[in-house]
């Protein structure tokens, strides 16, 4: 006879669904205090909550963000590609403060970028 481990029993269901949260590969695209614009292999439903992982450079962050919009972008190596912008809700003190370092570092460091004159050829 098998010993049962567990510290509770489990109770076979004849049906019974639900869903688990995964997250999937994306590109930021731009992002700001208070959203992004991200780019998927896959459309958002408008008005949907979901949470995002955002890397942002040694720092990585979760954010809940409500889908504004969502369109098709482009169409690349045959896949197709949804741009969609996401409205930040409600991020926490650490998140509201990680996001905005990292935009001020990236304007910032935009800012230092010389600017150079150039002209397009003609043949």
């Amino acid at each position: 006879m098998t010993e049962n481990k567990r510290d509770s029993p489990r109770v076979p269901i004849p049906s019974l669904t639900g869903e688990v949260t995964v997250f999937q590969p994306m590109t930021i695209l731009d992002i700001s205090d208070r959203g992004a614009q991200v780019e998927t292999s896959f459309p958002l439903h408008l008005d949907s909550l979901h949470d995002f992982r955002l890397s942002l450079g040694d720092q990585s962050v979760v954010v809940k963000g409500r889908i504004a919009h969502c369109k098709i972008g482009e169409l690349r190596e045959g896949q197709v590609l949804y741009r969609t912008g996401v409205e930040f809700i409600e991020p926490s003190e650490h998140a509201t403060a990680a996001i905005h370092s990292f935009v001020e570092a990236q304007l910032e460091s935009r800012d230092r970028l010389a600017v150079v004159d150039a002209e397009v050829a003609e043949e």
